[in-house]
């Protein structure tokens, strides 16, 4: 088939709630060559998912058997080799990953934090072209953190949980999660994460963050 261009991937990948998260030429570790390209939950995501029969089946972890059969079929469509994030051990170093592309950035609470979505970030999978095509440039040259002056993801923090240089108060954040207080990031989301001003860019509908809030709490 023809080579792939950039924006034919992402417009695909859009019309199924997904969109190109970043991309990047890797030359080291388990992909090596071509193109890496990185998909992520986008506004539309929630409205067809909800209507899919992974959700409808009521089985565990729908959204990454969802994000399976979807990235599988853009690694089909366009003669790519897919990876997921939640596919292991040993697991694709989404993380690296995602520093690579330029897109994503370590923030002070050490949560990834996106150029277009902020701390909403969701990687779904990845699409490995064995090709380079043309990228785009990132839109920023360096972290949005570093001119942040409100530190409003580690200060709305209603469980104290995010700390400025990490780590992430894993156990505080549970035992918030267990009280009254802590349904407002029960159902409508990580009140922390949801501060980021660049989030406010993810157009996140608050039924996939009470999803990922609840799974995250069960665990």
């Amino acid at each position: 088939m023809p080579r792939a261009l950039y924006s034919q991937i992402d417009a695909t990948a859009q019309a199924m709630g997904l969109s190109v998260y970043g991309a990047f030429y890797p030359q080291q570790g388990p992909v090596n060559g071509g193109t890496l390209i990185l998909l992520g939950t986008d506004a539309g995501f929630w409205v067809p998912f909800a209507q899919s029969r992974e959700w409808q089946e009521g089985a565990p972890d729908p959204v990454d058997r969802w994000s399976r059969r979807v990235v599988d079929g853009l690694a089909a469509h366009f003669d790519a080799a897919a990876y997921y994030p939640f596919d292991g051990p040993p697991y694709a170093p989404f993380v690296d990953w995602a520093l690579a592309s330029g897109r994503a950035f370590t923030s002070p609470s050490q949560f990834l934090v996106h150029d277009q979505v902020g701390l909403m970030i969701s990687y779904r999978g990845a699409l490995h072209l064995a090709y380079k095509i043309d990228i785009p440039q990132p839109p920023l040259d360096c972290s949005p953190c570093l001119s942040c002056t409100t530190f409003a993801c580690i200060k709305t923090c209603p469980a104290q949980a995010m700390v400025d240089g990490g780590p992430y108060q894993v156990a505080a954040c549970h035992k918030h999660l267990e009280t009254n207080e802590g349904r407002a990031c029960l159902d409508l989301g990580c009140q922390a994460r949801l501060a980021c001003p660049i989030s406010q860019g993810a157009h996140r509908d608050p039924a996939q963050s009470a999803h990922h809030m609840r799974y995250f709490h069960a665990s």
